[in-house]
């Protein structure tokens, strides 16, 4: 028996002011509900349109559980397409990337569509004469998927026509992207480094919550980054600081620091951690980097776009990006309690090679399925997808520094151990779940 499907009062029962109920961890009816309605109500990451330079590249992802196809077109516009063939379903190519040449070719039947999604060619296509195949959908070729945004290279979609356009659903919270890519001399990124993927075996917004989560650090990587300290207290006086015990360190800063960087909340569940600074603000300069900037933007507005040092910024639903080290995350659900999240490196166009270098390291040691400060938050994960379970409590508490009124939804500033932008995220899921049942 359904209990959530065509019930739209217990689903907004899920989420109260400052707790929300297990289920939105643990049920797989809800997991089936956000895959129809979460996902295709709101603007999700399919990926950066330097993946596809030429015509005829194109990228596998998904939407969801949705498979879509990001691809250049002869015209040189980036279609995202439903990967899947209008005339038996077959899923056109299974390859995560590629070139198709002038157009796909269905595996099956050998239907061919253009790069733009419309059909091609049908094989004897005289046996479709009087059938009614011109008024037909699959006729219309491989559906595209309806509202498509290219944001300075980064690539968005929206599957359904409800919610709302592209800038009213990201607001101000575009500015990371803008900082991102402004740390570029010529303004520009291109994907580089490779893609890091990772199975963790957990619900995909545990995940989201915990970028925004600032009380976790010092007592979850106290045994992996807290050891790096300790090992680095007895380097030998004088010792350059490697550049991994840069990235390590910070994480364990106490909750002072964390308290002081702040965090930024912003409608429709973007958010960011380190207003003020973050852990990345104290890295060693690269040099000629700031030479660079300042030629290319002006002193003035070179030291604006390098000493913004956000920390993680929340996408809703399910992307972070860290705009100082050009690093972005994407959560990809599979199950109720199975994610998995690829971590994607940035080259910043004609800017040092250093950068570049820092950014890779930072993922791999940070984000890899080696990774030694990975492993510490998955073992969370897994341990509260465990512990969801016990019938003693069935509520998740998220009331750190609540603030009532704060459901307005308007952007604001806070102390940056508090839990509003995680509750911030729950109003936005609870809206975009519900506007189409």
């Amino acid at each position: 028996m359904d209990t959530y499907r065509n019930n739209i009062d217990a689903v907004r029962a899920l989420v109260r002011d400052a707790e929300v109920h297990r289920d939105v961890y643990i049920d797989d009816e809800i997991f089936q509900l956000e895959m129809e309605h979460l996902f295709r109500n709101t603007w999700v990451y399919v990926g950066h349109d330097s993946q596809v330079p030429n015509a005829g590249d194109y990228f596998g992802t998904s939407i969801g559980t949705q498979p879509v196809l990001m691809v250049r077109h002869s015209d040189g516009q980036v279609y995202v397409l439903h990967n899947r063939c209008p005339h038996k379903g077959t899923r056109i190519t299974t390859e995560t990337c590629g070139n198709t040449g002038k157009m796909f070719r269905c595996p099956y039947h050998a239907w061919s569509f253009r790069t733009d999604g419309s059909l091609l060619g049908v094989p004897l296509r005289k046996g479709y004469e009087h059938a009614g195949f011109d008024t037909s959908v699959a006729k219309q070729g491989l559906s595209q998927v309806k509202h498509v945004r290219n944001y300075r290279g980064f690539v968005f979609a929206k599957i359904s026509d409800h919610g709302p356009d592209f800038e009213e659903f990201f607001g101000g919270s575009l500015s990371s992207i803008d900082n991102m890519v402004d740390r570029s001399p010529v303004g520009r990124l291109e994907v580089a480094g490779g893609v890091l993927r990772y199975m963790h075996n957990c619900n995909w917004k545990m995940l989201v919550e915990n970028q925004t989560d600032t009380c976790h650090p010092m007592v979850a990587h106290e045994s992996s980054a807290g050891t790096t300290v300790e090992v680095w207290k007895s380097a030998p006086p004088g010792t350059p600081k490697p550049m991994a015990v840069e990235i390590y360190a910070p994480f364990m800063s106490p909750y002072e620091f964390y308290e002081g960087m702040g965090i930024r909340v912003w409608p429709n569940g973007h958010g960011h951690t380190g207003v003020t600074k973050s852990i990345h603000s104290d890295y060693s300069s690269v040099p000629g980097y700031t030479e660079m900037m300042e030629k290319a933007y002006g002193a003035e507005r070179a030291h604006a776009i390098l000493n913004e040092n956000r920390h993680n910024t929340v996408y809703f639903p399910n992307v972070m990006m860290k705009g100082p080290i050009q690093l972005l995350r994407v959560f990809k659900p599979l199950a109720a309690d199975r994610t998995l999240v690829e971590s994607w490196t940035f080259r910043l166009v004609e800017a040092p090679d250093m950068l570049l270098q820092r950014t890779v390291m930072y993922n791999r040691l940070i984000n890899a399925p080696t990774s030694i400060v990975g492993h510490d938050d998955l073992e969370m994960y897994e341990r509260a997808q465990e512990g969801l379970h016990v019938d003693g409590n069935q509520w998740v508490n998220l009331q750190r520094l609540y603030v009532p009124g704060e459901e307005q939804g308007d952007e604001a500033v806070t102390n940056g151990t508090s839990e509003w932008q995680m509750r911030n995220q729950f109003r936005a899921w609870n809206k975009f779940m519900t506007l189409s049942m």
